[in-house]
């Protein structure tokens, strides 16, 4: 059996600055993330925002691509247009999709969305539970009904984006606010699957929970499809 290709695509920003992100993610989340969910079925590569020719997606990557991690915070503007529609293109033709953090506001997902993907936040590092509120969701496979992260960034409700086809975890902040954190989409023939956790200064990428949701979403996201398929290609006459 083929190995998933992922490709985990990093802003590799904050992490080289110093701060707790250098401490818990040295080498870069997306270094991390590549160590953390390796797995004989997975097959991972990392670009990054300004390392990378074209930030590390070209087409060549993009179609070697069956799923695209994608981590950014402070520097959405800095991603090529045209780079940026070419995710989104690649997407809707049946490369998995799976936004992390802050990524709702990445120039990608607000393609795909439609709509501004704006929400309530406060930077307190309070405490969180994430609910799992569809157990039987392959990606929530082997996650608890719940599981407490000791601080996070809070993202909180209204979160402006189309209605989920799927709603699989709700956070819930010790400030009282909830939030739609982890939510299913289609476009085309793409899965997406947006999933909150991951503030820079804080170590939920190292919790055993949130790292096997993430790699759940994966297998979830991966295209049954040949990935050379190509969308508005000529059809055969029947």
């Amino acid at each position: 059996m083929d190995k998933l290709r992922v490709t985990i695509w990093n802003e590799y920003f904050h992490e080289t600055e110093d701060t707790p992100a250098k401490e818990y993610y040295p080498r870069g989340m997306h270094e991390h993330l590549k160590q953390a969910l390796a797995a004989e079925d997975l097959e991972i590569r990392t670009a990054t925002l300004e390392q990378d020719a074209e930030h590390g997606l070209t087409e060549d990557v993009l179609r070697w691509t069956d799923v695209l991690l994608w981590w950014g915070h402070c520097r959405h503007s800095w991603v090529r247009d045209d780079v940026a529609q070419r995710v989104a293109e690649r997407v809707q033709q049946g490369m998995g999709f799976v936004p992390l953090h802050s990524a709702h506001q990445s120039k990608p997902f607000l393609r795909l969305m439609g709509t501004p993907c704006t929400l309530r936040w406060r930077n307190e590092e309070e405490r969180c539970v994430i609910w799992n509120v569809s157990p039987n969701h392959p990606i929530a496979r082997g996650v608890p009904l719940h599981f407490g992260l000791a601080h996070e960034e809070m993202y909180g409700e209204y979160f402006f984006i189309p209605e989920p086809e799927e709603l699989l975890f709700l956070s819930w902040f010790e400030g009282g606010n909830v939030f739609r954190g982890g939510c299913t989409f289609t476009r085309g023939l793409g899965r997406i699957f947006y999933f909150h956790p991951g503030h820079e200064t804080c170590p939920s990428y190292h919790n055993e929970h949130v790292l096997r949701i993430i790699g759940n979403a994966i297998r979830w996201a991966a295209p049954p499809e040949p990935r050379e398929f190509r969308a508005g290609d000529e059809m055969e006459r029947i």
